[in-house]
């Protein structure tokens, strides 16, 4: 897992960090609320506990990621790669997952009000409440 710092992105809120590269990122903790995400990497990050409020993660990869207890409420998340994620315990209440691939999601004790899930592929998710 690869801690970055302000030195590699400027990881602070509302930060530009379209396209970037964070595969595999300890981002545990970190407050991203309303980041621009559109296509960044996140895939096997770890965001355990992440404030993601608000946040721009269009077609974004997270393929893997930890995702256990962070905040996406309001999120939009169209197009988004969360295969094989682990949502754990998060909120994504009022987020905007318009077409994205679930499949194989972890969505136990997952806040789910108001999600738009439209198009979205469930297919082996482990849990949905």
């Amino acid at each position: 897992m690869t801690k970055f710092t302000d030195e590699d992105y400027k990881i602070e809120p509302y930060a530009d960090l379209s396209s970037a590269c964070l595969k595999d990122a300890d981002l545990a903790g970190v407050d991203l609320t309303g980041a621009d995400l559109v296509n960044a990497d996140l895939r096997g990050a770890n965001l355990r506990g992440a404030d993601l409020r608000k946040s721009d993660l269009r077609n974004v990869y997270l393929a893997g990621a930890d995702l256990t207890g962070a905040c996406l409420s309001y999120a939009d998340l169209k197009g988004a790669d969360l295969s094989g994620a682990d949502l754990q315990g998060a909120n994504l209440s009022y987020t905007d997952l318009r077409n994205p691939d679930l499949s194989y999601v972890n969505f136990s004790d997952t806040n789910l009000k108001g999600t738009n899930l439209a198009g979205a592929d469930l297919k082996g998710e482990k849990e949905y409440d």
